[in-house]
């Protein structure tokens, strides 16, 4: 699918990304490539394939789901412009 010059520009306003004038057309051409080459993993046939978390067989290590305080409101609240009673002090925003 190729991306004309003014798609790009509108990605790129997007992205907040400054591209100048002359390289619009360079960037339409390898945009339209990537696009190009994703629609070609939409053609790859994964039915029946296990989704993996590696190429390597392995087994992910696990830990008990603990919740805790984290023991360490001193350190979170070392930063705080304000704090009361040991949690942060913000204004009031709602009247």
């Amino acid at each position: 699918m190729p991306l004309d010059i003014e798609t790009v520009r509108n990605i790129a306003f997007l992205a907040r990304i400054k591209v100048p004038e002359d390289e619009l057309d360079a960037l339409a051409g390898e945009l339209s490539n990537i696009v190009d080459w994703v629609e070609q993993l939409s053609g790859v046939d994964t039915e029946g394939i296990e989704p993996m978390t590696s190429v390597v067989e392995m087994t992910l290590h696990e830990r008990d789901d603990v919740v805790d305080d984290g023991g360490r409101r001193e350190d979170v609240l070392a930063n705080a412009p304000e704090r009361e009673d040991g949690f942060f002090a913000v204004p009031k925003v709602v009247e």
